[in-house]
């Protein structure tokens, strides 16, 4: 997989931590609790300034209480969380308006610091609709269900193979130009239905592009949103290439 960079959380930036020791982890107060039925699931949300795409990581540093408690309680149950993009707001001290969609991930690693910060990796699984809000107890839940893409027109595999030479051509040329962006030599999977949101994760679209694609109801309209995606952000790379 992708080795993540940094993501702002809280207005700080956050690293890949190292796995912890057995003795770093402590163990949550909460127990976790999920009520499923009819496909309804009730779980813990971060809301965030950056979308979360599946089979994405994500790294957090958290040091805000509730969200110290919340790594706790995961760390005690299945891991496993939702995330949200923060459509109006800000990450600190709750109230924000969030989105709708959002991505079930789960703590792959997670270690302690000293001042009581915690440094969290996680990936992203699959998405979710949120049903309903409930109240942040003291952090953030929702019931959510799953979001399976419906059956729909394939991708085909020359089509797929000239969408992932475009986007490590995109980001040849932004390197190029100094812009900070993921290095183009990426693996990628030979299965279009996870390569586009592979590919959707290295690209450099931004919080609200990457919004839109998670929200795509078919394989299909996530390939064509991120295909007109990279051809116009080729056309200014050219442009800037060349100096006009």
């Amino acid at each position: 997989g992708r080795c993540p960079g940094p993501v702002v959380i809280s207005g700080r930036t956050s690293h890949r931590p190292a796995v912890p020791a057995p003795s770093a982890i402590c163990t949550g107060r909460r127990d976790l609790r999920r009520l499923t039925l009819d496909g309804v699931q009730r779980i813990p949300i971060f809301p965030l300034s950056a979308v979360l795409l599946p089979s994405g990581f994500l790294p957090l540093q958290l040091f805000e209480d509730r969200y110290r408690q919340m790594i706790l309680d995961l760390l005690e149950g299945d891991r496993e969380f939702g995330v949200v993009l923060i459509r109006r707001g800000n990450e600190v001290g709750g109230g924000e308006e969030r989105c709708a969609v959002g991505t079930r991930a789960r703590v792959v690693e997670a270690r302690q610091e000293p001042d009581g910060r915690w440094l969290v990796l996680a990936v992203g699984l699959e998405r979710f609709r949120v049903r309903s809000w409930l109240p942040d107890d003291p952090y953030p839940w929702a019931e959510v269900v799953p979001m399976p893409d419906p059956p729909g027109p394939q991708i085909g595999e020359s089509a797929y193979i000239d969408l992932v030479k475009a986007v490590r051509r995109l980001l040849a040329g932004l390197s190029e130009l100094g812009e900070p962006v993921s290095e183009a030599t990426f693996d990628v999977a030979d299965d279009p239905v996870l390569g586009i949101m592979q590919l959707a994760t290295v690209a450099p679209l931004g919080p609200h592009d990457r919004q839109c694609l998670l929200e795509c109801g078919r394989v299909a309209e996530r390939f064509a949103f991120l295909c007109e995606f990279v051809s116009e952000a080729q056309k200014t790379a050219n442009r800037r290439l060349a100096g006009t």
